[in-house]
């Protein structure tokens, strides 16, 4: 990677001018048009990258709309499951995951993808957090905690525990993830004092997230019972999970590196181009300078 803070650059400059958004519900303060501005910049692509806000009754119209006012989209809260009825291809990660965070117009219709499942993945290789043999405790039940539990399965993971508020409501959500993986503990956050802890603990949830930061999930003393604490938030780069885990000796990392992971995987699908591996750390890099 280079040390002068500039991006790597490739083939592609010039040849290619994108549309680009992400799609979901309440989006003012998302780092993505940021961050794919800076992938414009390294590539040398004339590009822009949206915020589309819409309700929920947008969301079909907007997809099957005759001529598609985008090239593609990444899709956030609340809509990773919604989209995946309108989809005329899905890939068989999101397939298996069940939820789908990019989408990509083509003549034939809107393929699916999820990448947010190879941001996850790439994020835990780069801070040396492994999951094989390990017990890990996954708190959520939503779009992103679909894919950060396939990614903890398809790691081998020894011992797999979801956390959430509602027993009822995660086996609907996550029906297709405990068919496969039979031996999950499924327990409340009311059951609490009665879990032993674990080597991992990873939090999928928007509890702690700007603005409404001092806060977490659990309570310190159950964080502090797990080696390594990874929070897929990135606003604020130390959420009060993180602190806390921190604060008992534990590993911790935060969401920047999965984030920019997977906006660079979805550029590769839209662009169809493998893009420079060092493109993510040097992006990453840069953006902490606004949290510091």
């Amino acid at each position: 990677m280079q040390d002068s803070g500039e991006l790597p650059g490739g083939p592609w400059k010039g040849s290619v001018t994108m549309k680009l958004g992400l799609l979901g519900r309440v989006l003012g303060h998302s780092l993505s048009p940021e961050i794919h501005t800076k992938i414009f910049q390294a590539l040398g692509i004339s590009g822009t990258y949206d915020l589309v806000e819409l309700e929920p009754e947008q969301v079909g119209p907007f997809l099957t709309q005759e001529t598609p006012a985008y090239n593609g989209c990444n899709v956030t809260i609340p809509y990773k499951e919604r989209v995946l009825p309108y989809l005329t291809e899905i890939s068989p990660e999101a397939e298996k995951i069940g939820a789908s965070n990019t989408l990509f117009f083509t003549d034939g219709g809107v393929k699916g993808y999820n990448t947010d499942y190879h941001g996850f993945d790439q994020m835990l290789q780069a801070y040396h957090i492994p999951l094989a043999g390990k017990n890990v405790t996954v708190l959520g039940n939503g779009g992103a905690a679909k894919a950060v539990l396939q990614v903890v399965a398809d790691r081998k993971a020894a011992q797999i525990t979801i956390l959430v508020r509602s027993r009822e409501k995660a086996q609907n959500s996550l029906s297709r993830f405990l068919a496969a993986q039979p031996e999950t503990q499924l327990k409340l956050y009311t059951e609490l004092e009665d879990l032993p802890g674990g080597d991992v603990i990873i939090n999928t949830t928007p509890i702690g997230m700007y603005p409404k930061t001092g806060v977490s999930p659990v309570p310190a003393s159950f964080v502090g019972k797990f080696g390594a604490a990874v929070d897929i938030i990135y606003n604020p780069a130390v959420t009060q999970f993180l602190a806390d885990a921190a604060a008992a000796g534990a590993k911790t990392c935060n969401g920047l590196h999965m984030l920019v992971g997977q906006a660079v995987a979805a550029e590769e699908i839209w662009l169809q181009k493998k893009l420079p591996a060092e493109l993510v750390p040097q992006i990453v890099k840069q953006l902490e300078e606004n949290f510091k």
